[in-house]
């Protein structure tokens, strides 16, 4: 699975001389959490969250009325706040790449570029001509929905967690076990086990019952189901 597949594609932009005020507003009504700034001629230049957002008031200010604090922020810019050093990727990076960026750097959102040139897959960008063309957002929450559509959650099964020795063949043998019968797997994926020279594999089955799974798979050799249940 690739971000184009999954990111918002032509997102909600501001420009770096917006109010905060504006950019808040635009973020409520589009219900959205990252805007990415945009300057003419230039490109992305810098990205706006709910949190630089909330940063943007002053302490000083918590005494104000509510006339005075709207008329202080009107006079405070996007380009005050923004995030200036944005980390931006292309449509052709995988899911799993864009997941691991924005795990490492602990943030939300990537914007999604497009320039053609494969080499330029992740950058920090800030504008200056680069000729990148904004043309989409990957955010947290869309890397949870790809997660849920790899894992099959949304679909109506049996799910199981079972730990497995980490052997070649070994998640081949428990497909064929449930093949034979007549489950139908729609996701899955394993990670390491706690346990030495063992994995731990979750999956979610079709088309047959919790209770005729649990037979076969306790039929299996050198197989523990960890968990099992109607999802």
């Amino acid at each position: 699975m690739l971000v184009k597949e999954i990111m918002t594609p032509h997102p909600v932009v501001a420009e770096p001389d917006m109010p905060v005020t504006r950019a808040e507003r635009l973020m409520k009504e589009s219900n959205i959490r990252h805007l990415p700034v945009i300057r003419e001629g230039e490109g992305l230049v810098g990205l706006i969250t709910r949190e630089t957002l909330s940063r943007a008031l002053p302490s000083e200010m918590s005494t104000l009325t509510i006339w005075e604090l709207n008329y202080q922020l009107s006079r405070i810019k996007v380009k005050e706040v923004m995030v200036k050093k944005v980390i931006s990727v292309t449509e052709d990076l995988t899911v799993e790449q864009a997941a691991r960026i924005m795990i490492d750097n602990k943030i939300g959102s990537l914007p999604v570029m497009r320039d053609g040139d494969p080499s330029t897959a992740l950058r920090r960008s800030s504008g200056q001509g680069s000729g990148q063309v904004l043309v989409g957002i990957v955010t947290d929450i869309d890397l949870l929905g790809a997660l849920a559509n790899l894992m099959g959650w949304r679909q109506p099964g049996v799910r199981v967690t079972m730990q497995v020795p980490d052997e070649k063949g070994r998640l081949a043998k428990v497909a064929t076990a449930i093949a034979d019968a007549g489950g139908l797997l729609v996701g899955g994926g394993s990670y390491p086990a706690a346990e030495p020279l063992k994995a731990n594999i979750v999956f979610k089955v079709r088309n047959v019952s919790l209770d005729d799974l649990v037979t076969v798979l306790e039929g299996l050799e050198e197989v523990k189901i960890l968990d099992i249940r109607e999802a």
